[in-house]
């Protein structure tokens, strides 16, 4: 009876073994490249607050985009340059 349980053990470890060398590193790699630790972040010209792309409020001044933390920001910077926000 222990032998049968040791050969189970056995083929279970020596197929999760299988299975993790075909698996590959493409999905580590995805995985990877995926994290937020990968986000494109862009800096606040106003507050000096860095912000990821995704969260950012975008407004744009003769066809250059600038990223800011919140509207509030945004306005402040269009205040100082006389401006209207576009967005």
């Amino acid at each position: 009876m222990i032998r049968m349980l040791i050969y189970v053990l056995l083929i279970y470890v020596g197929y999760r073994l299988i299975k993790s060398l075909t698996r590959g590193k493409t999905q580590e790699t995805v995985k990877r490249d995926a994290s937020p630790d990968s986000a494109v972040t862009y800096r606040d010209p106003v507050c000096g607050m860095y912000v990821s792309e995704s969260d950012a409020v975008v407004g744009k001044l003769d066809g250059q985009r600038h990223y800011f933390c919140s509207m509030t920001c945004l306005e402040k910077f269009s205040e100082q340059l006389g401006h209207e926000p576009h967005s």
